[in-house]
């Protein structure tokens, strides 16, 4: 993690890029930019300031590089607009710097894992991809708030609040909460209703109603904690209902391919009685021309057949000075023929263009309904608003899709009711009113405004989450909005980006209170600030939660002991914010916040106070001989300091073996 190196290299000053300057002055370090014109304006009035150096050029050219000062950098952030840009000078600068951390802006996955096999010590994604889940959860309202997957296991956020209802809520300390699958990460009541860190909870509190419970657990598998506290009879109404919806939606489907398969049987047939009857017709014209023309060769008949059945009468009749008078008769089935051949070519065209459409577009389900009620509405479906959908339909949630762009493609995203048109229209068809949530993620900011504003005046209750770029807007939309959520795709992007400068692995992040905690893998190295160091002292220290540890002999824990030892070549997953792993990277632990003690009252007996010894070593880290000592002499307050959380662990392992102990404040933090 710390490394001597602090000087960074953002190629790209657009939203994005400024936003990762300002993420990446937070962890201390400098920062020299590049940028193709020089902005006219700044999103970030101070960001000037916070440039070593901004260069003026072609980030993709060896000598603005090398004019960057690339062999000094650590890392270096591609972030420009251009993603053919982006992968052009991530390849240009390993091949000036073999070694340099590179962090690139690129939504094709399957790129981005061929660069990584090929470049080494490299990260890519973007905003947009890293945010989707946040605004779908956002939207959802429902209890999960975060998921994802490290090694083939199975993680949820689950924001859960305490009903009447609820058997958490009596008799049940916070700290019994924690096992083997869960950890709790934030308490929120009327008193703690802000997020201040992952340790700011009393462990030996108990629950109240309206009490809000954040925590992280291990699944089977991904599913919507979306029915808590309703009553059996009222969940198992809602799964008749899903049901029966699904065989509705079923039988409709199966109703138009088989409309389909009858229009395209009733198709084929014609075209194969017209075909019929053009061969008969060309037979029997081919015969009477013969036979009325003696002196006519065959091939002559046929030929002239033919032409008067692709429409030639005036072809062959029109300057025609036959040498005996031609019968009305014959003239006549000659236009008949001309007539009826016409008619067939357009059959065949017709059958033609409905062959190649049902090819391209495979004969298109029509749109699902709107839903009357409880659905989510998506307004925008550019990049964010796709992969919006894509992950709504995933979990099975009714939604409805607008655009405001009449050239929109149809063929993406069949599975969902979709509507084009203006503003006001579109929420009438989309039934706004009886919405549950609406998710707004256009491009046009001000439009997103006007959304806002018309969806509180026609649904106050609904759910809003309001995608963002621009700081102030941000800022304004949430102070305006008190109860809507409103993200800015790039800041988050920026954050995560930012982590992963420092060489780490940024495998997912999720929304908590207006924060965005990043899920980030570490590998322990020699020199490392982790290094040494008890789990536990991790957790507390920087303000993180462990879930995920693997030891060199790849033996897993999942919701490690606060009492592994980490050492070099371990690998852990960690939950933090940006402020968490700065002081990872700065190895600033907090050392204010160690200032509680445990004092042991009373031991029952020798075998008590030999566990007690144990316990003691294993969670302070301190030498074995010197709890031993310690434990002696009763009652004595333990000389070294602990966190809060820390020594309250130490004095429920204590209680277990009867060990009477109380938590004291050496100094206040």
């Amino acid at each position: 993690m710390f490394q001597e190196r602090t000087l960074f290299l953002v190629c790209g000053l657009g939203s994005l890029g400024q936003h990762c300057v300002i993420a990446l002055k937070k962890f201390g370090v400098n920062v020299i930019a590049i940028e193709q014109t020089m902005p006219k304006s700044w999103e970030f009035p101070e960001l000037p300031k916070c440039l070593e150096e901004l260069i003026i050029g072609d980030c993709r050219q060896i000598e603005i590089l090398e004019r960057a000062k690339l062999k000094e950098c650590r890392s270096v952030l591609i972030v420009t607009s251009d993603e053919e840009v982006n992968a052009q000078t991530a390849l240009t600068i390993r091949e000036l710097n073999a070694h340099i951390r590179l962090v690139m802006r690129c939504g094709q996955e399957n790129l981005n894992q061929l660069l990584n096999q090929q470049l080494g010590n490299f990260f890519a994604d973007d905003p947009t991809q890293l945010t989707a889940s946040a605004f779908a959860l956002e939207g959802l309202g429902d209890e999960t708030i975060g998921f994802f997957a490290i090694n083939n296991y199975h993680f949820q956020v689950i924001k859960h609040q305490i009903k009447a209802n609820d058997p958490w809520l009596y008799g049940r300390k916070l700290y019994e909460l924690n096992n083997k699958n869960r950890r709790i990460l934030s308490h929120i009541n009327a008193q703690n209703n802000n997020f201040k860190g992952f340790y700011e909870w009393q462990l030996n509190r108990s629950l109240a109603l309206e009490d809000t419970l954040i925590y992280i657990e291990l699944v089977d598998e991904f599913y919507l904690r979306s029915y808590q506290g309703l009553p059996q009879q009222k969940k198992r109404r809602k799964r008749w209902k899903e049901r029966l919806k699904n065989f509705l939606d079923r039988f409709k489907l199966e109703l138009f391919q088989l409309s389909n398969f009858s229009l395209f049987r009733q198709v084929r047939t014609v075209v194969l009685m017209c075909t019929l009857l053009i061969i008969i017709l060309l037979v029997v014209g081919t015969f009477l021309f013969q036979f009325y023309y003696p002196d006519t060769t065959l091939i002559y008949a046929f030929y002239a057949t033919a032409i008067l059945l692709l429409g030639g009468y005036a072809d062959l009749f029109g300057n025609f000075k036959p040498i005996a008078p031609i019968p009305p008769w014959l003239q006549f089935f000659a236009l008949s023929l001309t007539v009826i051949g016409t008619a067939f070519v357009g059959v065949l065209y017709a059958a033609l263009t409905e062959a190649l459409l049902s090819a391209k577009f495979q004969l298109m389900r029509p749109r699902p309904v709107i839903p009357q009620k409880e659905h989510l509405i998506i307004v925008g479906l550019g990049k964010v608003g796709q992969r919006v959908a894509n992950y709504l339909k995933t979990v099975k949630q009714p939604q409805v899709g607008i655009t405001f762009n009449p050239d929109f493609d149809r063929t993406i995203l069949p599975d969902i009711p979709l509507i084009i048109g203006n503003l006001k229209e579109s929420f009438t068809q989309a039934n706004i009113s009886t919405a549950k949530s609406i998710i707004i993620t256009t491009d046009n900011e001000m439009l997103n405004l006007e959304i806002a504003l018309m969806t509180r005046l026609l649904n106050p209750e609904s759910r809003l989450v309001i995608g963002a770029s621009r700081k102030g807007l941000t800022e304004k939309l949430t102070h305006l909005l008190k109860n809507a959520q409103v993200i800015s795709s790039y800041a988050v992007g920026a954050e995560a980006f930012a982590g992963a400068a420092f060489g780490e692995n940024i495998l997912s992040l999720f929304r908590q209170q207006n924060q965005t905690v990043l899920v980030t893998e570490y590998q322990i190295e020699n020199n490392d600030t982790l290094n040494g160091l008890l789990i536990g002292e991790v957790s507390y220290g920087y303000d993180v939660v462990v879930i995920f540890y693997q030891n060199t002999s790849q033996e897993i824990k999942l919701m490690p002991s606060w009492e592994i030892r980490l050492e070099v070549d371990d690998r852990i997953v960690v939950l933090g914010t940006v402020d968490g792993l700065k002081r990872i990277e700065q190895g600033n632990i907090l050392l204010t916040s160690r200032c509680w003690g445990v004092k042991i009252n009373s031991i029952p007996n020798q075998d008590a106070a030999f566990q007690g010894a144990n316990a003691i070593t294993r969670i302070s880290g301190c030498d074995l001989a010197l709890a031993r000592q310690l434990i002696k002499s009763i009652p004595n307050t333990l000389p070294m300091p602990f966190y809060q959380h820390q020594a309250q662990y130490l004095i429920t392992e204590l209680r277990k073996v009867l060990i009477q102990a109380e938590l004291v404040q050496f100094f206040s933090g």
